[in-house]
């Protein structure tokens, strides 16, 4: 049963094949909808001698990048003046203190500046003061962030609770102004460390995850999965890069959504899969009972036909993420195959517990365990005994199994209506 009532609002951005950069959040709130005449404004408060930034130009343009149209926007200023560490983070929280901002605004854009300049002063072991910051002292990192603090203030998401992908961080060699270095670089990567940020290599050979993109995430995301929770999508937004690949189209995409209530509770599990044409029946009973013992939580034999229209059975594996690699080589020990496929995956489950129910039959008091599932409501979704208990009873009363299986449920009610 999915729930309507009174959902809670989501921000998700989807970072796993783009990756992500301050403009590329900033836009992509503007394309979900963000005030244009708000944002431009704060960005042009910085136009001021105190700060050291000349005359401000701020471009919001449409650009298709691949088949996908997407915002853009694109600050740049007269003055190349760079700041030292210690003066853009006084020139960010002095600026939010002139804006109309919330209190969460403001503290969001004070804490995604001190994690940048934070992360480049303890990478070249200096001080606030001195930290020389290259790329990101120009006038667009302390122009993205404080974008993004009116935009999403504006659309009245420090309220909602925020998903991000793990990032693509790209790979191969990068060059900027400490020279050459592998992608991700230093400073993204050991900002992703310093919050256990999850990202992910590739999906090609370039820099897909900046400083600024990577600190403004994660001082905004409330939890990172690899899928979309459920949701009702109510706007979708999408924001450029200013680089283009022909390999994929350089858009990150936000969805603002509303969470739907499930009734069930959730987890991560893993499904492990292979397929065998050249084992015995034997073989495979042994294979099953073992992955049992040795921690699956459930293990199937799916019937098919191979190459040459050989049969064979496909043996599928539900498992916790920690028991991958040993049950992977349990199947692959047992049944001789080549390989095992392994699926990440979440999985909705309902509440449950085991239940002890006394039953009186044929003058003897007997005990019968019950599982009983609820939702998280609290209400019974389904009561069902234990087989085991249930076949030793029947064979011990000669009474068919069918109808203990009644008995046992209509007493396990009575039970839980008295608690």
């Amino acid at each position: 049963m999915i729930k309507m009532t009174e959902p809670k609002k989501i921000l998700f951005f989807d970072c796993q094949a783009s990756g992500v950069a301050g403009d590329m959040i900033l836009a992509a709130l503007l394309d979900l909808g963000a005030d244009v005449d708000k944002v431009v404004s704060c960005i042009k408060s910085l136009e001021n001698s105190e700060y050291g930034y000349g005359k401000i130009e701020v471009k919001i343009n449409q650009v298709l990048r691949g088949e996908f149209r997407a915002s853009q926007i694109d600050v740049t200023s007269e003055s190349a003046s760079k700041r030292h560490g210690n003066e853009l983070v006084e020139i960010v929280e002095k600026a939010t203190e002139n804006l109309n901002l919330s209190a969460k605004a403001k503290q969001f854009a004070s804490k995604a500046i001190r994690t940048l300049v934070g992360t480049e002063v303890e990478l070249h072991r200096t001080s606030f003061d001195d930290a020389h910051l290259h790329e990101i002292a120009l006038v667009d990192t302390a122009a993205e962030i404080l974008g993004v603090s009116v935009a999403l203030d504006d659309l009245g998401l420090f309220e909602a609770k925020i998903y991000s992908t793990p990032v693509a961080v790209g790979g191969g060699i990068i060059k900027f102004s400490h020279g050459v270095v592998s992608s991700p670089a230093p400073a993204t990567l050991a900002i992703l460390q310093s919050k256990n940020f999850p990202f992910q290599g590739g999906p090609i050979e370039a820099e897909l995850a900046t400083p600024t993109g990577v600190a403004i995430l994660v001082n905004l995301v409330d939890e990172v999965t690899r899928f979309y929770p459920a949701l009702a999508p109510l706007k979708v937004g999408y924001g450029a890069g200013t680089k283009e690949f022909a390999e994929l189209p350089s858009v990150l995409r936000a969805t603002i959504g509303a969470l739907l209530d499930l009734d069930t509770a959730k987890d991560e599990i893993a499904v492990l899969e292979t397929n065998l044409d050249d084992v015995t029946g034997e073989v495979l009973g042994y294979t099953l009972e073992k992955l049992l013992s040795e921690g699956a939580k459930d293990v199937s034999i799916i019937p098919m036909y191979t190459k040459k229209n050989r049969p064979g059975q496909i043996v599928k594996v539900i498992a916790e993420q920690k028991d991958v690699q040993h049950l992977s080589q349990v199947l692959i020990e047992e049944t001789g195959t080549l390989g095992v496929r392994v699926y990440f995956c979440e999985r909705h489950i309902i509440n449950r517990q085991l239940l002890t129910v006394d039953l009186f039959v044929l003058g003897n008091k007997e005990t019968v365990r019950v599982k009983v599932a609820k939702n998280l409501n609290g209400e019974i979704i389904h009561i069902k005994p234990e087989y085991d208990d249930l076949r030793q009873l029947a064979e011990k009363t000669k009474k068919p199994l069918r109808e203990l299986s009644e008995i046992t449920v209509t007493k396990a009610r009575e039970v839980l209506k008295d608690r």
